[in-house]
């Protein structure tokens, strides 16, 4: 898979994830993907909230993986 492939898929599963993100009042923002490693941001209500490791890995690290295997993690960048 290409970088830009990757970067689509992963585009790909945000968008998937971002509604739900939303309904809390936050959202995530990709910042890089570097080999298999994905950092993004939690933004709005996310930030602060006391699950948001527990979304990050069970919600978009997850749907991440189902839409692009080869990522091996999901990084949040504060």
């Amino acid at each position: 898979m290409t970088k830009q492939e990757t970067l689509n898929n992963v585009e790909k599963a945000l968008e998937e994830i971002r509604p739900f993100l939303m309904s809390d009042g936050g959202n995530i923002k990709l910042l890089s993907i570097e080999d298999t490693i994905v950092k993004v941001q939690l933004e709005g209500a996310c930030t602060g909230c006391s699950v948001n490791q527990m979304t990050l890995k069970n919600g978009v690290e997850a749907t991440i993986k189902k839409y692009a295997p080869q990522i091996e993690e999901v990084i949040n960048v504060a």
